[in-house]
């Protein structure tokens, strides 16, 4: 009896703390618009103008090309399908030479990591090569390779190996 009267006592002292004297419902509003009926015809407007970035729309590289070339199995050859794909990186790349990128090169998940990462860094370069050769600047492309350590998809079966044999190209600057 005495332990449910002290804790009804400390509710009772919780919910009087708690409650509040401002009476959310009489505080006034006032209009500071200046206008009558709050409108704002013929005045300046208080937003600040926004600067737009002309590089904004291309932050990631060129607009409406991939960033990923896929390979078969075991390969490195940069297949004919993805030409277009390089064509407009290296448009994109020497019309603005002081942009930069990275070809990250993948594998799937068979084969040693060893092996992988020495693949992975092969088909990163038929990449940088195949841009270099297009007119490409060598020192705006840096080549990597992460082997089988990030697959663009988990999973095991010939479909998921081959969206994980690929290099993405990411643009760093």
């Amino acid at each position: 009896m005495l332990k449910r009267t002290i804790y009804s006592l400390a509710i009772v002292a919780l919910i009087a703390g708690c409650s509040s004297g401002t009476k959310l419902n009489d505080t006034p509003v006032t209009d500071r618009s200046g206008t009558a009926g709050g409108s704002q015809q013929g005045s300046a407007s208080a937003v600040a103008p926004v600067t737009i970035d002309p590089n904004a729309s291309t932050a990631q590289g060129p607009t409406g090309v991939e960033r990923i070339v896929y390979f078969d199995y075991d390969s490195y050859t940069v297949k004919p399908e993805f030409q277009s794909v390089i064509d407009g990186h290296a448009r994109f790349l020497r019309a603005n030479a002081q942009r930069r990128i990275s070809i990250e090169g993948h594998t799937d998940e068979r084969g040693g990591r060893e092996y992988n990462l020495a693949l992975g860094q092969k088909r990163s370069e038929a990449v940088r090569r195949a841009l270099t050769l297009l007119g490409v600047n060598d020192s705006q492309i840096e080549a990597v390779s992460f082997g089988k350590e990030k697959p663009a998809v988990q999973g095991s079966g010939e479909e998921v190996w081959a969206q994980n044999r690929r290099a993405e190209i990411r643009y760093t600057r």
